[in-house]
């Protein structure tokens, strides 16, 4: 069973989440909070596997209120989904600087954010398809020390690493990736994990990032399972 907080300030909004996810078959919601300060105090009491936290709130926002979890919580930290009605570059890079694992509008279908709460829970990241584009310009050109170095040659890496890299550049799952290319989870992750480390990359986020910044993919286009580019 998925724990699951809810953290949202408006009162209907938060009560149609925690309702949707309550529904939802390996999900229990444990706990709702209507501000950042809430959400901090629930986290230590309930422990959470996942948070869907609004990134606007009076007072504390979502944005700070994850870095303050996840910082109070490195033994086993929770996964957080930053849920915004404003697609906006600043929240992109904050939410992802904070240690957000996922992103996505509140417009989401029902059934995508109950698949965006067990895919996070498993480990991978989340964005919503429409924050892609913004999340590498975000994450690639402000200029901060945290920012990826400049993009090293991807010739290091042998074809399957580059194949692997690039679905991860069109933020598909590793699930997904599988199935795409007929092997196991685990050698996707195998695969991922040395990329990064040849690239020295520190994240998934950064290592979507790479794929954009080094034209191993292309904004606007689109891999289809067969790999052909649209």
């Amino acid at each position: 069973m998925i724990k699951v907080l809810v953290v949202d300030d408006q009162v209907l909004v938060r009560a149609g989440l925690a309702a949707l996810i309550r529904a939802a078959p390996g999900l229990d919601v444990v706990g709702e909070a209507a501000s950042g300060q809430e959400a901090i105090a629930l986290t230590a009491a309930a422990r959470p596997d996942v948070i869907l936290m609004d990134v606007r709130m009076p007072g504390m926002n979502g944005v700070t209120a994850t870095e303050r979890i996840l910082s109070a919580h490195r033994d086993q930290p929770p996964r957080v989904v930053i849920l915004t009605t404003f697609d906006l570059d600043e929240y992109v890079y904050n939410a992802l600087r904070a240690g957000a694992s996922g992103f996505l509008l509140k417009d989401t279908p029902p059934e995508r954010l109950i698949a965006a709460i067990h895919t996070v829970a498993s480990g991978d990241m989340l964005f919503a398809p429409t924050v892609i584009q913004r999340l590498v310009k975000a994450y690639t050109h402000r200029p901060d020390p945290a920012a990826p170095r400049p993009a090293p040659q991807l010739d290091v890496l042998t074809a399957r690493e580059a194949e692997v890299l690039k679905l991860v550049g069109h933020a598909l799952p590793n699930a997904e990736i599988a199935a795409r290319l007929n092997v196991s989870e685990a050698t996707v992750k195998t695969h991922l994990n040395r990329a990064m480390a040849k690239l020295d990359l520190g994240s998934r986020a950064q290592a979507v990032a790479l794929a954009y910044e080094t034209g191993l993919v292309t904004p606007g286009t689109e891999t289809t399972p067969d790999g052909v580019r649209h």
